[in-house]
């Protein structure tokens, strides 16, 4: 391995998503950078300046891409696997999600190690960003990439694990300015990769341990978050049937100075929804059935049809009929302010209204129209739904935009108006999560 204060690689930026590409732009201001990605659409979008995800804007991006390999520094996209023999450092940043059982799905991280064990070469580096239980970098990749390489690991390649921290639609806490986990396969690769990631993460890193050191890191984190809101979820069912506002409980709560500041809501997305089973499914291999971990899952895997549930309530309190009444949902991305529709848990509300035969419509200005479409069978109205007056409406996504919406020009007489996220001014709303 070359000394570290020599160390100039060019890189390969394996998936470029939402993890992928904000950090192939802020690694391509200092080296040459090699992203690569199998969806030919989102390797020409990106050649033209944009990024669907609005993670990085037209700016940034026409700034660092190049459209030739061969410059010293900056990006160069491309769905060529040849294009990325001439790197010496791969990062690999694709999904890893669970299956319809909530098994761990870790076909695309084995896809990409496959890709990266065919162009392979002695003393290069591979660092895994994905999210995984222990032992998944070493005793899954590894194997993969020393079949398809023909070499040996740790002795002609090394490896390391850098767990991504993306929080996607936030501007404020960007790749550079999140501390970064780093570790390495052994003590100089360690070295050399928190070197690198040094370079350009100006809020530091630190070293872990171990490569299972870091994976367990960075699982537990989100399995944390999972569980703090499951908490506060079930705070919110306990409250509703005591006639107690949760949410003024929780401000109560909250003048104590160690008071943990989470709030009620659906939990979806790439990560906290997803990771927990991860560690659930290494604990069960481990002879160790998750108590605390799967209970928080089973109750915020619950709250689409809980929220769906009080909403029909809401609704027949105020003498409406419930079949064929037509609800108007705001937003379905799985967060605010983002595009994002993965893992949305806005879509066991719409399930849940349909069984009671209500006609749903979707209003949501940032979700992309296309993937919850395709994903989802979802059509986002948007314009045309803020055009008629509903028997309800359930804000279900805090986007700033429902800011300036005259909510209560959307309602009928006697609506029901669901604020799953306290929101609205109070005045608004008649009931809330």
């Amino acid at each position: 391995m070359m000394k570290i204060e020599n160390y100039q690689p060019k890189l390969g930026i394996i998936g470029l998503g939402y993890v992928g590409l904000p950090l192939a732009v802020e690694f391509a201001k200092k080296y040459k950078v090699i992203g690569f990605d199998i969806n030919v659409n989102r390797i020409n979008e990106l050649k033209s300046g944009i990024d669907h995800t609005l993670e990085i804007d037209s700016e940034q991006l026409n700034a660092v891409i190049t459209p030739v390999c061969t410059t010293a520094t900056g990006l160069y996209v491309t769905d060529e696997v040849e294009k990325l023999r001439q790197c010496s450092v791969y990062i690999v940043t694709v999904p890893t999600p669970v299956d319809k059982n909530n098994r761990p799905d870790l076909s695309p991280l084995i896809s990409a190690s496959r890709v990266v064990g065919k162009v392979l070469k002695k003393d290069d580096i591979v660092v895994y960003e994905s999210t995984v239980y222990p032992g998944v970098t070493e005793d899954e990749c590894m194997p993969i990439l020393e079949k398809v390489s023909g070499l040996t690991f740790n002795v002609d390649f090394f490896a390391g694990y850098s767990p991504e921290r993306i929080n996607p639609g936030d501007k404020l806490h960007t790749v550079s300015k999140i501390r970064k986990i780093t570790s390495g396969s052994t003590p100089e690769a360690a070295e050399t990769i928190d070197k690198l990631y040094q370079s350009v993460i100006t809020a530091g890193t630190f070293k872990a341990h171990s490569i299972k050191v870091a994976e367990a890191a960075k699982v537990i984190e989100n399995a944390q978050r999972d569980i703090n809101i499951a908490f506060v979820n079930e705070l919110a069912m306990i409250f509703n049937k005591l006639g107690i506002d949760t949410h003024k409980v929780l401000e109560a709560a909250g003048t104590k100075w160690n008071f943990l500041n989470f709030r009620p809501g659906l939990v979806g997305g790439h990560c906290i929804g997803v990771d927990p089973y991860y560690l659930a499914q290494k604990a069960q291999e481990a002879g160790y059935h998750p108590e605390i971990i799967l209970a928080g899952r089973r109750i915020n895997d619950s709250m689409g049809a809980y929220v769906a549930d009080q909403f029909i309530k809401q609704m027949i309190c105020r003498g409406t009929s419930v079949t064929d009444a037509e609800v108007l949902i705001l937003g379905f991305t799985f967060k605010e302010n983002c595009p994002d529709v993965r893992n949305t848990r806005v879509i066991d509300i719409v399930k849940r209204l349909r069984e009671y035969k209500v006609k749903v419509h979707i209003h949501d200005p940032w979700a992309n129209a296309e993937h919850a479409k395709k994903e989802y069978g979802i059509i986002c109205e948007n314009g045309e739904s803020k055009t008629r007056t509903y028997d309800g409406v359930l804000l279900a996504v805090a986007h700033e935009e429902f800011k300036a919406l005259d909510v209560k020009a959307l309602c009928k007489p006697n609506a029901a108006l669901y604020d799953l996220k306290a929101f609205l001014p109070e005045n608004v709303a008649n009931a809330r999560l």
